[in-house]
């Protein structure tokens, strides 16, 4: 098998240089997102807002505001829509749930311990 490095196949391709060793200034520094959502709890404001523009005049309540990773806020938002009897999504950030629960998602966000507000 061939363990050539992507960079270096570019590298050859395009007769480019190519970098060893990165070094600390190249390296760009991303927030630690990979943490559980329940660790969340409390330090940020999440936000509940209500959405019906370019979904076909479908309602949707979103909750914006996480910094966790996609496997923990799908966690979260399994327990919403379970809760609320509902469908809807998570990913980037953001629990999508379809209908107007703003206040009740206001509600089990609190219930979780979450700082949460309606806007």
């Amino acid at each position: 098998m061939n363990n050539t490095d992507w960079k270096e196949a570019l590298g050859k391709a395009f007769n480019l240089p190519v970098q060893d060793q990165p070094t600390d200034t190249d390296a760009v520094q991303q927030p630690d997102s990979s943490g559980d959502a329940l660790e969340q709890q409390g330090s940020t404001r999440l936000d509940i807002v209500f959405e019906r523009k370019g979904r076909a005049g479908k309602q949707a309540t979103i909750v914006t505001g996480f910094t966790c990773d996609d496997q923990a806020l799908k966690q979260v938002a399994s327990r919403l829509k379970s809760s609320l009897g509902v469908g809807g999504s998570a990913r980037g950030g953001e629990i999508l749930i379809q209908g107007d629960f703003r206040q009740r998602v206001l509600d089990l966000l609190r219930e979780m311990g979450f700082k949460a507000r309606i806007i």
